[in-house]
């Protein structure tokens, strides 16, 4: 398995290779070889800034000659005018790898501004926000880090470091029993160790939980918020509980007065907007550099 930097970099070297093509002629045919200037990373909203580590590793990966200044760090709340980075080098190295590295930072900036905010939202309770796999192609590692940064906690990553029983695999399993029975087996086979969680409908399927055990972690999908209090009491403990399916900003504080101990909300990534930001010539605009 591909560790977190190597898909990070295979990221990149996709970004660039469908991006640039045979070449930035436009830059190409207008900018001198040797030309040297600076470009400086202008916020232009409000939120919760997110992604330096891998925006520098954007420009050095394209152009290692490129020197990157970092004046605001992840997770910082940013406001229009905040200046997070200068970069210096060469014209068209800045140019060409000025779209990647904004396509990336202004996701990964709503993400974590998205967060921030339900995160806000549960301030007093122990419910603790999660995201899903509910990702962009190619950018869940990023996309993962994001919600960290704006405070949330990550699900699992893939298929590969929790087994998730849904709907699907119970039904297709014959039931419950079987279902969790034959995840131990496979388990104890491959020599695995990993948490169980599964997804209940209702209560008569929570209660077929209850009675064989076997997991870590109880989804109750699609429960109202008085149908999770109920929930969360008969549960009483024994397993961490979730709620998820249908759960809106608006909504999201009711299941978590109920006691619930996560909340997987698909919207912190599938639906986002990006923080709005620009990377300009440093004597472009009138910038300031954040204290």
């Amino acid at each position: 398995m591909l560790s977190v930097e190597e898909l990070n970099d295979k990221l990149i070297d996709l970004a660039f290779a469908e991006d640039i093509g045979d070449g930035d002629h436009t830059t190409l045919c207008c900018i001198p070889e040797d030309a040297m200037g600076e470009s400086k990373l202008l916020i232009k909203e409000e939120g919760v800034f997110a992604g330096v580590d891998i925006a520098k590793e954007v420009f050095h990966r394209f152009d290692p000659t490129m020197q990157v200044e970092v004046y605001i760090q992840d997770g910082t709340h940013v406001k229009p005018g905040d200046i997070v980075m200068s970069v210096k080098g060469k014209v068209q190295s800045l140019l060409q790898t000025e779209r990647l590295m904004l396509n990336i930072l202004q996701r990964m900036s709503g993400i974590a501004t998205m967060t921030a905010k339900y995160v806000k939202r549960l301030e007093g309770t122990k419910t603790r926000v999660l995201d899903t796999r509910k990702t962009t192609p190619g950018m869940r590692m990023l996309e993962k880090l994001a919600v960290k940064i704006g405070g949330g906690t990550n699900h699992r990553i893939g298929l590969f470091d929790m087994i998730l029983l849904k709907d699907n695999h119970i039904d297709f399993a014959g039931g419950i029993e079987n279902a969790i029975g034959r995840c131990h087996e496979y388990l104890k086979a491959k020599g695995k160790d990993l948490k169980i969680e599964i997804e209940v409908r209702d209560f008569a399927e929570l209660q077929r939980v209850l009675d064989y055990g076997g997991v870590d972690r109880i989804m109750l999908d699609n429960f109202t918020p008085a149908e999770t209090k109920k929930a969360v009491d008969l549960i009483a403990g024994r397993y961490e509980t979730e709620s998820s399916g249908g759960i809106t900003f608006d909504t999201i504080r009711d299941y978590a007065e109920q006691g619930v101990d996560f909340i997987s909300v698909g919207a912190l990534t599938h639906s986002v907007k990006g923080l709005d930001m620009s990377f300009k010539a440093a004597d472009s605009d009138k910038l300031r550099i954040k204290n």
